[in-house]
């Protein structure tokens, strides 16, 4: 009789993850240095993020007209790009912009912002038209995990102003989902709290990823999710109390 194998969550992996939602109300809380890696000179991602942004500026040929603006910040430069914007522009604007620091995507690794390569970039608000190769970046982004993060009309959900720059990626399937209904990375998180192990979410019907939701309990300390031999499984925190679970189902040969 086969060993069933498990993976095994404890608490803190509740803080880290592709899926992690980090806002106004949901501050960092991960307690270990980020995996970083160079996705253009001076701008860093994190590792699989930087991979995947550069597979896509690759696929359009637009490593030379799409510049990398800002990528991930310390909790420091943050906090010196919070200051400065405030002296500068003053605090309506800076709280329409920039994310207090602990609050801000850029901290994660997991942000990028774009912009139209000139020889004059706005580092506060880029400029990335919805026209040429920005646009077809925009196109192709959730094919390599990106969301264009703070779209136009939900606001009052982000708690930040449209900003056409600002991408974040979150990983297959679920940029794909998110792009497919017009979800922010809010109403994401929300959504799939509605599916578990039985009743899982599909990209569509014959796609081989599926994804689901856990609760994490914290009475017991750690958690274990059975791990099929037909199934591989990723796991990622959200930042609110749970993991969101994506299966992959193995071809039957």
């Amino acid at each position: 009789m086969k060993k069933e194998a498990y993976q095994i969550l404890t608490e803190k992996e509740i803080y880290r993850g592709n899926l992690i939602l980090v806002n106004e109300k949901f501050g960092i809380r991960a307690d270990e240095s980020i995996r970083l890696a160079e996705a253009a000179p001076n701008v860093f991602l994190q590792h699989e993020a930087a991979h995947f942004l550069k597979e896509a500026l690759k696929k359009i040929k637009a490593e030379d007209s799409i510049a990398l603006v800002s990528g991930f910040r310390s909790r420091r430069e943050q906090s010196e790009i919070y200051k400065m914007s405030l002296s500068e522009n003053g605090e309506a604007f800076t709280r329409q912009y920039v994310a207090l620091p602990d609050h801000s995507e850029h901290q994660t690794g997991l942000a990028i912002d774009l912009a139209l390569k000139s020889d004059d970039i706005d580092f506060i608000r880029p400029d990335f038209p919805f026209e040429g190769i920005c646009q077809r970046f925009r196109e192709i982004a959730a094919e390599y995990g990106f969301i264009q993060r703070y779209p136009k009309e939900k606001e009052n959900i982000t708690g930040i102003a449209f900003e056409p720059w600002h991408f974040r990626y979150v990983g297959k399937p679920h940029a794909e989902i998110m792009e497919r209904y017009g979800l922010t990375l809010e109403e994401y998180t929300d959504l799939v709290k509605d599916y578990d192990s039985f009743n899982r979410l599909k990209l569509n019907g014959d796609s081989a990823e599926e994804v689901f939701y856990i609760e994490f309990g914290l009475q017991s300390g750690e958690m274990k999710i059975p791990v099929s031999e037909k199934e591989s499984c990723t796991v990622s925190g959200d930042n609110r109390g749970g993991f969101i679970v994506t299966v992959t189902k193995f071809e039957r040969t």
